[in-house]
């Protein structure tokens, strides 16, 4: 494991212990639908970048961002490239649509899920390459 990556998993272990309104009203929500198959990760490291909140199962990737991303909006759409040539789905939310319509974020994420698992049932089975005994 490289020192980058260690010091991006310690970053990522101080996030998780500190995080915004919006992150912590998220993660409580995500947290009880684990009983629904999905479950999410907080502040996880993923190549070279830390996310907010992945589901591994169905290579679902949460931003929760705030004001300060106005002023980013060309480095995530970068990030959000990297993550789905990655294999990743990328859904972000600013930090007032998850404290003040909570609800209508989480059926947004329920319904991608359900797409999720639906496209990767149609997917053919990644298929071994054949191995011979001589």
């Amino acid at each position: 494991m490289s020192q980058n990556h260690h010091l991006l998993k310690q970053r990522a272990r101080q996030m998780r212990n500190a995080p915004t309104d919006a992150e912590r009203i998220l993660w409580y929500a995500l947290r009880k639908r684990r009983l629904d198959g999905y479950p999410f990760l907080g502040q996880r490291v993923i190549d070279d970048m830390i996310v907010d909140f992945v589901c591994r199962k169905t290579k679902l990737v949460i931003e929760v961002d705030g004001g300060q991303h106005d002023q980013r909006r060309q480095a995530d759409a970068a990030r959000t490239r990297r993550l789905n040539r990655a294999g990743y789905r990328v859904l972000r939310f600013w930090n007032n649509e998850v404290i003040l319509n909570t609800q209508a974020v989480l059926e947004t994420i329920d319904q991608t899920l359900i797409e999720q698992d639906l496209q990767q049932a149609n997917e053919p089975p990644q298929r071994r390459p054949k191995t011979h005994n001589q």
